[in-house]
């Protein structure tokens, strides 16, 4: 009897379309009511452009409008709302039931985690590409779009939410229990200034003299107040101060290294999710040797 061998090779997959299409669909009133209330205010000046209204807006106002919004609005927004998308797209984590439903399925682990990180990115990104599209149609309609000026504020908001998904994807990922993903969001953002604010408030109680406030070097290690304290929008004028020239965007040198530090995350988070056990759902801590870490955490 002649024994054939198929030469035919595996291949491994490592996205799921029907898992994709499946958390799109069931997280559709997230992202599309964030969508649906971004995108009031351009279609608004759109229709008010179509209906023969004039509205005067120059290039240098777009300019400033676009940094602007990344520089102050951005951030806070993307904070809460990445912690939102990441809750929803680990929820299965945190539930015996359901995690053991998931992990039963004829689908690897990498694929799960590919397919579900590719799922809340689609999920943060799709409101800023609707309501960044309008906006640029509305430039476009008054004359003042900017070519350079939205590519680099595309790039921007990538990399914020790279970062915020990052950071939320990897507590997901060392707890099993849903609050508690809320819970250490909030310690990795904020942990630095505040063990700085506590640590120079105790010595300024025995050191006659010494200044009790955070230190700036602390907040490059908290995103939200890194952000705000280091990306700033600054205006320029001509040399003879009669013509306001484009805005430009100082620091986006701290967003690359943020955006940097959420890829690295999601990577920290993607070998963790192949080492966790599925029984550790329900667990405040997933990992045994997080432990004590954990505890002394909470006594400091």
């Amino acid at each position: 009897m002649n024994w054939e061998v198929s030469s035919m090779p595996f291949k491994t997959s490592f996205f799921n379309s029907t898992l994709f299409k499946k958390n799109m669909s069931r997280s559709w009133p997230l992202w599309g009511g964030v969508t649906a209330v971004g995108a009031l205010f351009p279609l608004y000046m759109i229709l008010a452009v179509i209906s023969g209204e004039r509205i005067y807006l120059e290039q240098t106002d777009f300019v400033s409008f676009l940094y602007s919004a990344v520089a102050y609005f951005l951030p806070a927004f993307t904070f809460c709302y990445a912690a939102l998308v990441a809750m929803f797209v680990w929820s299965y984590l945190h539930n015996s039931r359901s995690v053991g439903m998931m992990h039963s399925l004829p689908v690897s682990r990498d694929t799960l985690f590919v397919t579900n990180t590719l799922s809340g990115l689609a999920m943060l990104l799709i409101p800023y590409v609707v309501v960044g599209g309008l906006l640029c149609v509305f430039a476009l309609c008054c004359g003042a779009m900017n070519v350079g000026a939205v590519a680099l504020t595309i790039l921007m908001v990538l990399l914020e939410n790279l970062l915020f998904f990052g950071i939320a994807t990897f507590c997901a990922m060392i707890t099993g229990n849903i609050f508690a993903v809320a819970g250490y969001y909030l310690v990795l953002n904020f942990l630095a200034p505040a063990l700085d604010l506590l640590v120079n408030t105790l010595a300024s109680a025995f050191v006659f003299g010494l200044n009790s406030e955070i230190s700036t070097f602390s907040l490059y290690f908290a995103p939200v107040t890194g952000l705000y304290e280091y990306v700033r929008v600054e205006s320029h004028f001509s040399v003879d101060h009669t013509e306001l020239l484009p805005a430009t965007l100082e620091g986006f040198w701290l967003i690359a290294v943020y955006g940097l530090v959420g890829v690295l995350l999601i990577v920290a988070a993607w070998a963790l999710y192949r080492a966790r056990r599925s029984e550790s759902a329900g667990d405040i801590v997933a990992f045994r040797g997080l432990r004590p870490v954990f505890r002394f955490g909470v006594s400091v």
